[in-house]
Parts: C-alpha cells; structure tokens; sequence
C-alpha cells in the first residue's frame, strides 16, 4: 500500500484544518493521529476529559499490533521502556496442573514481540509522540462532543467545552471515544445498553517476584472461577521484583444485579480473599498478591452486541466505540491499534473518505464483531469450560481428558480469528509501511 497514491479529493482537503476530527485521546484514537500524520491528512483529537494521566491497569499488545506501532516508528526499545515481552502464554487447572502452555512473541517465531504493559503509560507514550509529531494543540481535552450533521463534503461537529458549545467543521469524523461512545449513540439511537454476562472482575498490581518463565501470562482455575497475572514492569535492579498486574474474576448469576454507578469502584482486599483465600501453591501465592496490591478496583465484565455497520457516510467508529468486547482474548487495545492503521491503509488505497470508511467496514467490521461474540463464550479460556465440563477440574494428565490437537485447533482458531495467526502475520505486508510520509 506503501507505493499507491491518494486522488486530490483528501490531498485537497488536507490544507483545511482539521481534514478529521477525531474524539476520544485513547490508545486507537492516538495512533490514529499518528497514521494519520504519516500519510499526510490533518486531524485534531477531541477529548472529553478534562486532563490526561496514565490510568489503567495491564494490557498485552499482540504482534500484529506491535507490528503497527514499529511502522510508526515506535520501536522496541520504546515499548521496553513502559514493559515488558511476553515469553509465555499458560493455563492451569484449579489443582494447579498444566492445561495448556505455549512461547510466544519472539519465542514463539513471530517477527514481533507481544508486550505486556500498563495501559496507561502506553496511552502517555502515544500522546507523547502525537504532541511531538503533530504539535500541542493536536489533543484538545475538556471536548465533549454532542452531535454532528454532514452536508455534502463537509462536517459540522456540536462540542461543549468550558461550559459554551461551539461547531467545529471537518471533512470527516472518527469515533474512538470507548464503550459508552456518543457517536455510536448518535448513529444508533435505538441500541440497547451493555451487556453483562455476570463476571465481576478485581484487578489490582503487586510488587513481587517473576513467575515461570518470568514473563509469562498465566490463568488458573476454572471458566467460572479464576486467576490471572503477568508482569507489566522489567524486573527491579535493585529488588528482582515486577509489577504484576493481577486479574481476580468469578462469574455470578445473571438474575444478580450491579449497580451501574459502580463501573470502577475501590474494594478491600477481604471481598476479594473471600473467594480466592486457599489459592496457593508452592510457585504462586495468590491471597499473597491480592494483599500486597496498593488498590483493588472491581469492575463488570461487560461489552456490547455487535452492530451492522460501523459507517455512516463520512463518520466511523473504531475500537471500543466500534467493538467493546471481554478482555478474555487480550486483544482489545491490539484491535484499536490495527483499526487505526486500516483506516489509514484505507485512505491511501481510496482517496475518498466515504469509500475509505466503506472499505474499513467491508474489511473488519464482520469478522471482528464475530469475534466481540468469541469472545463473549470465554474466548481462549473456553478451554477451561472443556475441562470444567469432561473431569470436573481434577485431572492427573490433561492429555487423558483433552487430546493435544484438540487443545491446538482450539486456540489455534482463535488466534486466526484475532488476526494474530503466526505464519499468516509474519508473511503479510504491512498496512501502511514507515517509508510513507504524506499523501
């Protein structure tokens, strides 16, 4: 896509200010201001939120996302430095037997690493590059966008910011504004609310030592019941130690209801040793890591139906505005980054916003909304539901309860739906090459 070139309808329009607006300064809408800003269209991200800080907890960025962000000049060394290569992805049993366990990133045989790293400093370290490349005013905070209208070749965007609305004009706008979106509201004034399937999840990081490999990610327990770490932090010089971030998780009935004003509420340790204090064995203390973590923060485990179309006309929807979906597959924000540089592969293969979007559209929006449904069903940790359903969780040998190439088409399946297959990726051309500087 590299060599194709752009027809003067986006070239043209790029001398205006801004050709895109995009709303929402997260992880998708950032690197789409930095593609964007590679292949030569001018944009301005609006954010509701009055300042920007690294909030968040651990995230994995899956190579073909990593791939995206070196093309974008975000190398290794960068993501290094916010945490840390993933070696090793593992499930476990409740009786603390191996089910499953893989290398991955590198060790794997993949051409690019798969990081774990806190979601926040990652979001910093974009809007960084993005204050770099594009200026100090590329990222307006304390934005809330309200509604838009499109009139031929141009859009008319609503904005309340300091108490006053304003209307801002773009030739097109880009929803990266999450799972409770307003463009998505504004598109689809008839969808219902999230969807909760009854998983309540506490996460919280815990200083403490490397595990397995020493950057591996690992589960253990049961589909309905279970524990999740892996580090986000290079190892201390001083200590040996890592932040681990840690993801604690049961299922309750769905006729049991939360309360939706507690999207992100602080807990004590005890509600969550409540129902994990005997998880330990001899290589992992989990009431251990549940007391030391600084905070606990619970949360629901929702996401929301896929819709038919994330277009309309000149607007589109990425990321979670477009597919909010469980994190049992550890791939949303890995989707945010690779929506953003189809978009812009799309521009350049197009010239033309609503053919760009079309195209964007035609390209992810199916497949990925099959896979917000993937991973509703568990995702890769269905693999437990398998052993849940056939011994109960006790077993001596898994190989006596799940055959091998049973477990490998398993995830392996799953891995080609998320874009992620090893031999599909590494022979693929990049969306968009570094080598591409302006339109």
């Amino acid at each position: 896509m590299a060599g194709e070139t752009t027809p003067s309808s986006i070239t043209a329009s790029a001398a205006a200010n801004p050709s895109i607006i995009i709303v929402g300064a997260g992880i998708g809408g950032l690197t789409l201001a930095l593609t964007l800003h590679q292949i030569g269209v001018s944009c301005v991200v609006l954010e509701q939120a009055p300042a920007l800080g690294p909030l968040g907890v651990g995230i994995n960025i899956q190579p073909n996302a990593v791939r995206e962000l070196y093309d974008l000049g975000i190398d290794e060394a960068a993501l290094a430095g916010i945490g840390i290569p993933c070696r090793e992805w593992a499930l476990l049993g409740r009786n603390g037997r191996e089910i499953y366990a893989e290398p991955r990133g590198l060790d794997a045989g993949y051409r690019w690493p798969q990081f774990s790293v806190h979601r926040g400093r990652l979001q910093m370290l974009l809007l960084q590059q993005v204050i770099d490349r594009l200026g100090p005013d590329a990222v307006k905070t304390g934005h809330q966008v309200l509604d838009y209208t499109q009139n031929g070749q141009r859009m008319k965007v609503s904005v309340l910011t300091d108490g006053h609305t304003k209307t801002l004009e773009a030739d097109a706008l880009i929803g990266a504004d999450g799972i409770h979106s307003r463009l998505r509201q504004l598109m689809n004034p008839s969808e219902g609310d999230v969807h909760w399937g009854g998983a309540i999840m506490w996460r919280g990081v815990t200083r403490a030592k490397p595990i397995r490999t020493g950057a591996s990610f690992v589960g253990i327990g049961s589909l309905n019941q279970r524990f999740v770490c892996y580090p986000i932090s290079q190892p201390d010089s001083a200590t040996g130690l890592v932040e681990l971030n840690w993801i604690a998780e049961i299922t309750v009935a769905n006729k049991d209801e939360w309360s939706k004003a507690d999207w992100n509420r602080s807990v004590d340790a005890e509600v969550v040793l409540a129902h994990f204090k005997d998880w330990q064995y001899t290589w992992l203390d989990v009431p251990a890591f549940i007391r030391g973590a600084p905070s606990i923060f619970e949360y629901p485990m929702i996401d929301r139906d896929p819709i038919d179309t994330w277009v309309d006309g000149r607007v589109a929807l990425m990321g979670d505005a477009a597919h909010a979906m469980y994190p049992t597959g550890s791939n949303g924000a890995s989707q945010a980054i690779v929506d953003a540089r189809m978009l812009g592969a799309m521009l350049l293969k197009h010239g033309d916003y609503e053919a760009a979007f079309s195209a964007f559209d035609a390209a992810l929006c199916e497949p990925i909304s099959a896979l917000v449904l993937r991973n509703r069903g568990a995702g890769p940790f269905a693999l437990l539901g398998l052993v849940d359903d056939r011994c109960n969780g006790e077993f001596e040998d898994i190989s006596q309860v799940i055959p091998k190439a049973e477990i490998d088409e398993l995830i392996g399946d799953y891995k080609r739906a998320a874009g992620y297959a090893k031999d599909s990726l590494n022979q693929a051309e990049s969306l968009i090459t570094n080598s591409v500087h302006s339109l």
